[in-house]
């Protein structure tokens, strides 16, 4: 990985920077999201600062800084049912592009695993990574995802439907 990395949780005081990096992961590759930027657009820097705050034990996102800029992200919420509170989903991971293939993306969701790792009775994370997308599927598996199942038309964007396939790690 690349040198002056810093990964961290990101706090309220980074709302402005997560809020700016995820409208441009919508933009820049919107077959790999379920919300659509014009979805983000009609949200503020100041409901992610709120988001960011709320309950950071079970719902949190993890920032890769590269002097001092958000350059990408992975986040995990837990969910909040008596019945499914062992488990949760990743989501919104994301690089920007001339970040990518320095290992920054592996950084990001072991730090995050880490994380998830000390959510008190978390024993599963699980993912959904569109049909198609290698080289996410790739470093998924090398951690230890493994797939439990393709969404035929899991996702519609500008008119093209795109296969979700739906991936578990085990953690307890």
């Amino acid at each position: 990985m690349m040198t002056g990395i810093e990964i961290r949780l990101l706090t309220n005081r980074d709302a402005a920077a997560y809020w700016h990096l995820r409208l441009e992961a919508l933009e820049c590759e919107p077959q790999s999201f379920g919300e659509s930027a014009q979805e983000h657009r009609q949200t503020t820097v100041e409901s992610a600062a709120e988001r960011l705050a709320a309950n950071p034990d079970d719902n949190f996102i993890v920032g890769a800084f590269h002097e001092g800029q958000l350059v990408g992200m992975a986040g995990f919420f837990r969910y909040q049912i008596a019945k499914a509170r062992h488990k949760g989903r990743i989501w919104g991971v994301y690089v920007r592009a001339n970040y990518r293939g320095q290992g920054l993306g592996r950084a990001l969701l072991t730090a995050l695993l880490d994380r998830i790792k000390t959510c008190h009775g978390v024993e599963q994370a699980s993912l959904t990574v569109v049909c198609g997308q290698e080289a996410a599927k790739s470093l998924y598996i090398s951690l230890g995802f493994r797939s439990y199942g393709v969404e035929p038309r899991g996702l519609k964007v500008e008119g093209e439907y795109l296969d979700d396939e739906h991936m578990v790690l085990l953690i307890a």
